[in-house]
């Protein structure tokens, strides 16, 4: 199969030429040169200039981890420049340096005449610069290089060819998804960014294109069409798209999707066979096409299996399990009970009274969150606790909109005592949001020794939440004195925020599906533990299903009961679990934190990341990409 020349000639006449304004000097990363045969990973991704989700967690684990910085040379996180609104400095987000702003006029770099080819070559306007990332609890930090690209008018004939040699290298229709600008930006975004790469002398050894999810699979095809072995591509599976949009619409949710789909290996059956045709889905397609990478990390078990769902092609493709990491910081049980306290005077001015225990969700506002477990769970533990004389709150701290200003919460505080009671519409509650303060009403009227507060804002802390906080509340607070988190996902591919208390000695309580169980169980070996609970709600028990499409009719109906028996589970193991005195926290602590220091992102690193990483580095293209499929 011939090059793509439409693509590789402009990127290979800018930058192999011997223009005297080509930038032919090394550079410093961390005080060391780049030299010939050092490794630079490129991350492309969405979540560039601050932390949205999951892949930015990832990021930040990734950026301040001594295993990562002594291994990778140089870091650049690369992805497409959301508005041209606000002032250079603001660009890049918090903690960040502007070098290079073409829409700002703003150069302190050598790249400059590198860049402006770029520009004019593409018609995209370039943002380049450093950000800092920060392990507070660890003092570790490092400063990746950042290039946002304005795609917002980019040439047309250059990105109606690269969308030509994706049809007919990896058989994706653009002509199906072009009008979504979610795919657009990103097909917009790959032949500059490779440019744009080249312009930072990236290629100098051998850079590692991470395209993490969908968003960046397009500028890894980028990469895999130059065809040279400069670069090496690697596709990170944060969740694979076409299985969260299966399990979040069938009304049976994680029930019936893991049961089908271990049937389904079974009879080396594929997605398209059991759910319908999935092409018309445009993330389905850039996902499908990560099996022409050179290597796929996955954060967790089921992402495997996912993967192999989606086609017969994945059944031979290398696929890696690289586990995110959980945080380990060591605390006493004094420091533990000073937090809870903080959390207890919060609950005793929101509500009239100090609970015994503390319950929390921290987590984004979405239905695979699968909030409604949480409040199963608690109407059964609220019966316990009424034997016991015992008393407790949850915190859901989640929105799904930007945060509140902070004139607006104290507004809503003085009006009518939020966060405990809300209202519909801005700056209260959006439509998700309300929909859920609903359940949460009902349950306050139902309950009366455990109570839910339903905080829909960003941030933990009184310059975020307002005044009736304790004025030295900070974020860590609700993670440090949480007796349970709760993460009963339907579809959830690790799970960061479910662990984020182990450490503190908290009790973690997540889906069966969730992928942190699997690291949990390496590590672990299999052995129970008290401060984790796992919710098995694919669990049919004695029911009897013949064959998939038996199991296709699993509705709401049936998982209904199911979570009702699961739920009765958990709450007596959480009742059983929780800690009565001192030594109880004390014990929870010593367990919990020697089970994150074996999870934390160093060990990832270590024994999943760099494996991965090496495998693409080694592989070799000897075949044409027509051939690989």
């Amino acid at each position: 199969m011939p090059r793509n020349l439409a693509l590789n000639g402009i990127i290979s006449y800018i930058f192999y030429g011997n223009d005297k304004n080509s930038v032919q000097f090394p550079i410093a990363a961390r005080g060391k040169l780049i030299m010939a045969n050092e490794i630079t990973v490129a991350h492309v991704t969405h979540e560039v200039a601050g932390k949205i989700g999951g892949i930015g967690a990832v990021l930040q684990g990734f950026f301040t981890c001594n295993s990562y910085l002594e291994a990778v040379d140089r870091s650049i996180v690369v992805g497409p420049l959301f508005t041209t609104e606000g002032s250079a400095p603001e660009r890049l987000g918090e903690n960040s340096e502007v070098l290079y702003s073409s829409m700002d006029g703003f150069v302190n770099t050598g790249y400059a005449p590198a860049f402006r080819k770029v520009e004019d070559s593409y018609n995209v306007g370039i943002v380049y610069g450093r950000r800092t990332f920060i392990d507070k609890q660890t003092g570790i930090k490092s400063s990746p290089e950042v290039l946002l690209i304005d795609v917002t008018h980019t040439d047309k004939d250059i990105i109606n060819g690269f969308k030509r040699s994706l049809f007919e290298e990896f058989g994706i229709r653009s002509d199906l998804y072009e009008n979504l600008w979610e795919y657009e930006q990103y097909v917009r975004l790959a032949p500059a960014a490779i440019a744009a790469l080249r312009a930072v002398c990236a290629v100098k050894g051998t850079t590692v294109v991470v395209a993490h999810e969908f968003m960046g699979m397009p500028t890894a095809l980028a990469a895999i069409l130059e065809q040279t072995s400069d670069f090496k591509t690697v596709f990170y599976a944060h969740e694979v798209a076409t299985m969260r949009r299966i399990v979040e619409t069938h009304p049976g949710h994680d029930t019936t999707f893991y049961n089908v789909i271990k049937q389904a290996h079974k009879s080396r059956l594929y997605v398209n066979e059991v759910f319908g045709e999935q092409h018309s889905y445009f993330k389905h397609a850039l996902v499908e096409a990560s099996r022409y990478c050179d290597s796929i990390c996955a954060v967790g078990d089921y992402v495997v299996d996912e993967l192999r769902f989606l086609a017969p092609e994945f059944e031979v493709v290398d696929i890696d399990i690289v586990y995110n990491g959980v945080p380990a910081y060591q605390i006493s049980v004094a420091e533990k009970l000073q937090s809870k306290e903080k959390l207890q005077v919060y609950c005793e001015k929101l509500l009239g009274y100090m609970p015994d225990f503390v319950f929390t969700h921290v987590t984004r506002l979405v239905q695979s969150k699968a909030l409604w477990r949480d409040l199963r769970v608690l109407y059964k533990i609220e019966k316990e606790f009424r034997t016991q004389g015992k008393t407790g709150v949850l915190l859901v701290l989640s929105t799904e909109t930007s945060p509140r200003h902070i004139r607006d919460i104290y507004n809503m505080e003085a009006a009518y005592n939020w966060p405990v009671a809300h209202r519909e519409g801005w700056p209260d509650l959006s439509g998700g949001e309300a929909n859920f303060y609903t359940a949460v009403q009902e349950f306050n009227a139902k309950s009366r020794n455990i109570k839910v507060i339903f905080i829909n804002q960003f941030g933990f802390a009184p310059r975020s939440c307002g005044k009736r906080m304790p004025k030295d509340m900070e974020f860590m607070d609700i993670r440090r004195g949480s007796d349970v988190e709760f993460g009963q996902s339907i579809y959830e591919p690790f799970g960061i925020a479910q662990l984020e208390v182990l450490t503190f000695g908290g009790i973690c309580v997540f889906s069966s599906v969730c992928g942190c169980a699997g690291f949990l169980r390496d590590v672990a070996k299999g052995e129970n533990v008290t401060n984790v609970i796992v919710a098995d709600y694919t669990e049919l028990g004695s029911r009897a299903y013949g064959d998939i499409e038996d199991l296709l009719q699993i509705d709401r109906s049936v998982r209904d009961q199911i979570e009702d028996s699961v739920s009765e589970k958990v709450a007596m193991q959480i009742c059983s679990r929780l800690a009565k005195s001192e030594s109880d926290s004390e014990s929870l602590i010593e367990a919990g934190y020697s089970l994150a220091k074996d999870m934390s992102w160093d060990v990832v690193v270590k024994n999943y990341l760099l494996t991965s990483l090496q495998k693409a580095e080694r592989k070799q293209h000897t075949d044409s990409i027509c051939t690989k499929a």
